[in-house]
């Protein structure tokens, strides 16, 4: 009895409560974000999340997840991930530049930037699941490509100045939070591949396209290993790893392990270079051929070994950091990283612009959101079903 009661205080909502957020989770166009009826959304999801996590660290039944997938929301959660993304890139900006904008509070103003914080923290946790991926459908592929934006802005970590004054004190301390925030949140997009290459036997041939030609995700992951963004050194010196939303520092006899974070880069980096059907759709041009097959280490150990041990070495790599004594995996990651020396921005960015539908070279643009690329007419209107939404956000984006 003690311990239902103890169960019972940990939850944040009942499973009637469950069911009737996770059916009320609607789209909403750009102009209504911060409307009374988005507020109370972002209350929903935020309770969602809450007991998606407890459940999920508890080994429980995973209702939200159960709900979420059955009720067919996925959709709606990665539509509303990117409309708070534009927000944040066309409306915040314009905010802080207005010189007759200083609200009594600016806590409404946050409450939207921690939106898209609380949407990947979500997903992060339910697209564990193969079920819950393939729920998603034709809106994989705009996560895909949000992922990628995600984690072409850890690639870059150019933090630029921007110039000019924010109005106020207090939009300046917002400017600062939502800087912090973007990081996390890139973070998250990582886990969130991963989830996605796991399950990409059983997704759409254009989610491999996407991944693998359109954004060149191997070459970007290789770089990831490289430059490691979430490491860091403190002003003393001392090695700073970032994990559970902070920076903490690294005692000196764990400095050789290998984080939860590595984990998803090399997972997702295994899953995109080792699955035969893959190999077969990747693009081995002279380009990738320089950045992944000039070390004999991992060439030779696609050729060599067998695809479950990867997968059992994946599988215990999520679940715990590696100890120092696994040396082998560990002197292939001290090998990337001293090998590729890499230019940011001009090695991510592919020769020519890919096609969004076949990703063959393009160099036609969508006319209304001036985003996707297309190498013919064909293509684009093949496309057109999936690149709808996200073409009006974009199009919206631009009216703003």
């Amino acid at each position: 009895m003690a311990a239902e009661m103890v169960g019972s205080v940990k939850d944040v909502l009942l499973p009637v409560e469950v069911a009737g957020y996770a059916e009320s989770l609607q789209e909403f166009p750009l102009r209504d974000i911060g409307c009374p009826r988005w507020f109370r959304q972002h209350e929903y999801i935020e309770k969602l999340n809450m007991q998606a996590i407890i459940n999920a660290t508890a080994e429980q039944d995973e209702l939200v997840k159960e709900n979420i997938y059955s009720l067919g929301k996925v959709p709606t959660l990665i539509h509303e991930l990117i409309a708070v993304e534009v927000w944040k890139q066309k409306v915040f900006p314009v905010l802080c530049q207005l010189q007759d904008f200083n609200p009594k509070s600016t806590f409404p103003i946050y409450i939207v930037i921690h939106h898209e914080a609380t949407i990947v923290n979500l997903l992060e946790t339910i697209f564990y699941h193969k079920d819950v991926c393939e729920s998603a459908e034709e809106a994989v592929l705009d996560l895909v490509d949000y992922c990628h934006r995600k984690m072409t802005l850890l690639a870059a970590q150019s933090e630029k100045q921007e110039h000019g004054q924010s109005p106020s004190a207090a939009l300046a301390e917002l400017k600062k939070q939502s800087q912090e925030l973007e990081f996390d949140i890139s973070v998250k997009a990582v886990a969130i591949l991963r989830y996605i290459t796991d399950h990409i036997d059983s997704l759409p041939i254009s989610v491999r396209t996407r991944l693998l030609n359109t954004h060149n995700l191997p070459c970007v992951l290789v770089h990831l290993v490289e430059h490691c963004p979430w490491r860091r050194y403190s002003s003393k010196g001392e090695l700073q790893k970032y994990a559970d939303g902070k920076w903490y520092t690294v005692p000196m006899e764990d400095q050789l392990k290998i984080t939860k974070l590595d984990g998803q880069v090399w997972i997702a980096l295994f899953n995109l270079l080792l699955r035969p059907e893959c190999q077969q759709s990747y693009d081995f041009n002279n380009f990738n051929k320089t950045q992944l097959l000039k070390i004999p280490d991992i060439r030779d150990r696609i050729i060599r070994e067998n695809s479950n041990k990867w997968k059992a070495i994946a599988k215990h790599l999520v679940k715990t950091a590696f100890n120092p004594s696994e040396q082998d995996l560990l002197e292939q990651a001290r090998r990337l990283a001293e090998t590729y020396n890499l230019d940011v921005m001009e090695n991510l960015i592919p020769d020519h612009p890919k096609c969004g539908f076949c990703g063959a070279e393009a160099a036609k643009r969508c006319s209304r959101c001036q985003v996707e690329r297309y190498c013919s007419r064909e293509c684009q209107v093949k496309h057109w079903s999936k690149h709808k939404k996200a073409c009006d956000l974009m199009a919206d984006a631009g009216r703003i």
